[in-house]
């Protein structure tokens, strides 16, 4: 799918009623597809997203050889890897897809050698792509890096490793599973992400074949074995994408049901909901009505940190509804060092908000004493004015962008929204059944 550049025009200043389905989640449906690529015989995956980062990873896939039967009235794809012909990973059309270093991995069981480009994702900070480097070379892999990209290469099988990762990062959690799940022998991984995505691909991977055992202190133990079959998974509901409704809801004083994600994976974040004066009721095993409980909505100090923690990618939604707060709230983000840039355009709608260097909370923090602003102080409550020149930095903070507009009397023009459709899809018609006045212009 060719991604239009166009804008939206969004007309704010009421409250949102209304129903939105969330789409199956995007830090899964990419990652579920990549390990498809492992299995000897083809697998399906239903409740897939149309969505920028899944026509992008098609693309790449193609590229390669696999055979793809996508239906996406009907949320299903058909994986072949069996045609794959070529290692050599193709550019996606996007310099904002992220997929080609986790293709590494299950193309390096395939191949002896593989080779994938260098792209980069949303400008949120540094994503320490040596982790999957150093994974790859923990397993017995040759990594060099080039201009163009990443080449890896083995000689025999891959080999079963003991490895304990710096940090609990999604991604190289992700590369490390692929790795471990056909190497030779038993690999013990500590300290990894443990995510609700990442427990999603452990069950792809075991309904797959592999032998996948998950033990406390974020370690798991995997025995490789020489081959995997096709399977069938079904996409869990976009908890990212959850959060944000939820927020759009409390910020406007209005209500909305969100329907298909199973609300355990919002985790601690329905705690600081209702502290602020948010609520929501659960209607039905994957069905929530997000409101605001509260006339005025209270302040409150946050820290963004890996699962079970508040999720970094909460973070932008919930500042746009701190704004509506009465008081001053914190929010330390110890995830990425550069993910508070969204601010500057808030404040030009009118939100008082300030940037700090300092470790504003008690989470242990890697960016401690380094200059990164990386604490906001948010003071509220403040009345937000249309905008109409927005620039989407990135994926999250688009959508910060839009609830902001909602919140706004007026018309507000967001630009760049390729960058919002990578991942919540065309919002024209995702929001079709609540009261929403958007256009794409």
């Amino acid at each position: 799918m060719a991604i239009e550049l166009k804008n939206y025009s969004v007309h704010g200043g009421y409250p949102v009623e209304g129903e939105i389905q969330c789409l199956g989640t995007k830090n899964f449906a990419t990652k579920a597809m990549i390990a498809t690529l492992l299995g000897d015989s083809s697998s399906e995956l239903h409740n897939i997203p149309d969505i920028g980062d899944v026509h992008i990873t098609l693309d790449m896939f193609r590229g390669i050889g696999v055979s793809v039967d996508a239906d996406f009235s009907a949320k299903t794809l058909r994986i072949n890897p069996e045609t794959i012909t070529s290692s050599i990973v193709p550019m996606p059309d996007s310099g904002t897809n992220r997929m080609p270093i986790l293709m590494i991995a299950p193309l390096l069981h395939r191949f002896d050698s593989v080779e994938v480009p260098v792209v980069g994702g949303c400008t949120i900070g540094v994503r320490k792509l040596d982790f999957h480097l150093e994974a790859i070379e923990h397993f017995g892999g040759i990594v060099e890096v080039t201009e163009s990209g990443y080449k890896a290469r083995k000689e025999g099988r891959l080999q079963a490793t003991d490895i304990q990762l710096p940090y609990p990062s999604v991604g190289a959690t992700e590369t490390c599973l692929m790795l471990a799940i056909m190497a030779e022998g038993e690999s013990i991984i500590e300290n990894i992400a443990i995510e609700p995505e990442i427990l999603e691909l452990m069950t792809l991977l075991r309904s797959m074949g592999g032998q996948v055992i998950l033990e406390g202190n974020r370690t798991v133990r995997v025995q490789g074995v020489k081959k995997l079959k096709g399977s069938v998974m079904n996409i869990l509901g976009d908890r990212i994408e959850a959060v944000s409704w939820a927020s759009l809801a409390c910020a406007t004083n209005g209500s909305i049901v969100v329907r298909g994600f199973r609300p355990d994976t919002l985790g601690n974040f329905l705690t600081y909901y209702t502290q602020i004066g948010g609520g929501f009721e659960i209607l039905g095993e994957s069905d929530v009505r997000f409101y605001r409980a509260e006339k005025t909505l209270r302040p409150i100090h946050i820290e963004t940190d890996v699962w079970p923690g508040f999720s970094t990618d909460w973070q932008q939604p919930f500042a746009v509804v701190l704004t509506q707060a009465e008081g001053v709230s914190v929010i330390h983000e110890t995830v990425y060092e550069n993910r508070f840039g969204y601010l500057e355009t808030l404040g030009s709608m009118g939100a008082k908000v300030q940037l700090s260097t300092a470790c504003l909370g008690s989470v242990p923090c890697r960016f401690r004493g380094k200059g990164h602003p990386h604490s906001a102080i948010i003071t509220g409550k403040t009345l937000l004015t249309a905008d109409l020149d927005i620039e989407v930095p990135d994926l999250r903070a688009g959508l910060a962008y839009f609830i902001a507009a909602q919140l706004a009397e007026g018309t507000t023009t967001i630009q760049g929204i390729d960058k919002i459709e990578r991942g919540y899809g065309d919002l024209t018609q995702r929001l079709k059944d609540t009261n929403i006045v958007i256009e794409r212009v």
